[in-house]
């Protein structure tokens, strides 16, 4: 049996520790690192109830839990040029249809207002080929939670719900 098949079979595991997680996520993701800084941020916002979502609460606003592992990402992409050629294309697409203001703080503001929703666009995307290999690797379990019932399959306006497995969450050190 291939490798991949043994973690796509999402077993228990029972004994993990960090070292051992971290191998794990190496042979099942093609971005460790970042799928890595994603499982950090789902068991830093799980609640008692070891989920995440389908909200989180950010200072006065609810947002999809999604949207809040895409923002609380963006840091990482600042020095990033691909970042630098969105700021670049979104000024120019803003100044072809005349849309920048005059005031260059207030043009700024909206350049900014615009590369963070096309970020966290582009952010969601990565969230979930993320999420996709914690699945996969069996340190999460993934379910859509909205209107009308709760469901395997997105869609319908349901929202994604993570649940970390005990034993990722003792291998984080986020156990009781």
């Amino acid at each position: 049996m291939r490798q991949m098949d043994l973690f796509a079979r999402n077993d228990v595991v029972e004994d993990l520790n960090l070292p051992a997680l971290l191998q794990r996520l190496a042979d099942v993701s093609t971005r460790p690192r970042y799928t890595f800084m994603v499982l950090n941020l789902i068991a830093r916002v799980a609640g008692p109830s070891d989920s995440a979502g389908p909200y989180v609460r950010e200072r006065d606003e609810v947002i999809p839990v999604r949207d809040w592992l895409s923002d609380a990402m963006i840091p990482v992409t600042h020095r990033d040029a691909r970042r630098r050629a969105v700021v670049a294309h979104v000024r120019a697409d803003l100044e072809s249809r005349h849309m920048l203001p005059e005031d260059p703080q207030q043009a700024e503001q909206m350049i900014a207002e615009e590369v963070r929703g096309r970020l966290r666009q582009s952010g969601r995307t990565n969230v979930s080929r993320a999420v996709s290999d914690l699945v996969r690797a069996g340190f999460l379990r993934r379910h859509y939670q909205g209107y009308r019932v709760d469901h395997e399959n997105r869609g319908a306006q349901r929202e994604a719900v993570y649940t970390i497995t005990p034993a990722v969450k003792r291998a984080l050190g986020k156990a009781n």
